[in-house]
């Protein structure tokens, strides 16, 4: 009798733990459950911690109730304005109510992959390209309400949506380039005229303090030699008045020797050979000079050579007023 009844003890132990064993469940602390009774949902949602349902009568599925972060894939669409691109997004969302992300939809995480992917797609051909760089702030906050108005129902909240990455053809990406390139262009030539503008108006009012005191014209120049001369590599090259260089030419010529045995004189000059006085009398013919109108003479009496002076060095003047440069 004894033995019989510690048996049944035993045997009564044993499905006791049996039945602890299969009834007792854990919930996580980020966790929600949710209990189904022979198929029928239960009115309450098991919180975190220890609990118990009934073996091979209730299933208990465990909701994480963590932010998921999960990626959209690229995809591929054109632009408002024609323009093919290829965008990818993430988007952060969380479930709210255990109950209906089991009850409503079969797989809320697929759910929501696939209405993500649909709106991103909806969403680039409502937008332009510089919309699309520039302006993804508003794209995100538009993209997050398409994608929340359908996750409502299914327990789930999106938290936050965000555009990645734009990809563009590369024709697309050389003609931007091509545009920033020409504005950054345009920029400098606008820096550049006016940083002229300013620069000759300062000159201007230079040449004004120059006009009244012309030395410091001369300083200026001396100061600007002593800059280009600190260059060993470059030429140095000075202005010089073009009188100064006859000057010095005329100093250079040696002294033409006056004729022995004749002087100079005064007077005015004698009419040419030939040539009737105004009183109408023949020109007298110098002694030891030949009348032109007799036979020339010999050899003999040919007169002897004269020493002219050789005629002035040409000095070369390209412009009256100008400087020459050494």
């Amino acid at each position: 009798m004894v033995q019989e009844l510690l048996t049944a003890f035993v045997v009564t132990g044993a499905a006791a733990a049996v039945y602890v064993a299969a009834a007792a469940k854990v919930v996580k602390q980020y966790e929600k459950g949710v209990v189904l009774r022979f198929g029928r949902l239960r009115s309450g949602v098991r919180g975190p911690g220890f609990t118990m349902v009934l073996p091979f009568a209730d299933r208990l599925h465990k909701v994480n109730m963590q932010i998921v972060t999960m990626p959209v894939p690229a995809q591929d669409g054109i632009t408002h304005d024609n323009v093919t691109v290829r965008v990818d997004a993430v988007i952060y969302f969380k479930v709210v109510d255990a109950a209906a992300a089991i009850i409503r939809v079969e797989d809320y995480r697929f759910a929501v992959s696939q209405i993500a992917q649909t709106s991103l797609r909806s969403i680039i051909g409502k937008s332009d390209l510089d919309d699309l760089l520039s302006n993804r702030e508003k794209l995100n906050q538009g993209l997050e309400l398409m994608i929340d108005n359908p996750a409502v129902e299914w327990g789930v909240t999106i938290d936050r949506v965000e555009i990645k990455d734009v990809s563009l053809p590369e024709t697309m990406k050389r003609s931007m380039a091509r545009q920033a390139e020409a504005d950054r262009e345009r920029r400098a030539r606008v820096i550049n005229a006016d940083a002229e503008l300013q620069a000759s108006k300062k000159l201007s009012e230079a040449a004004e303090v120059m006009s009244d005191t012309p030395a410091a014209l001369q300083l200026r120049l001396l100061q600007t030699v002593v800059a280009v001369a600190a260059e060993k590599n470059s030429t140095l090259v000075l202005p010089f008045p073009v009188e100064l260089l006859r000057f010095l030419e005329r100093a250079a010529q040696p002294p033409q020797p006056a004729e022995p045995g004749r002087t100079a004189r005064a007077g005015p000059p004698a009419p040419p050979d030939g040539a009737a006085r105004h009183d109408g009398t023949a020109p007298a013919v110098e002694a030891g000079a030949q009348d032109p109108r007799t036979p020339a003479a010999g050899p003999a009496h040919r007169a002897a050579p004269t020493h002219e002076p050789a005629p002035p060095v040409p000095v070369r003047d390209d412009d009256a007023g100008t400087a020459g440069c050494i």
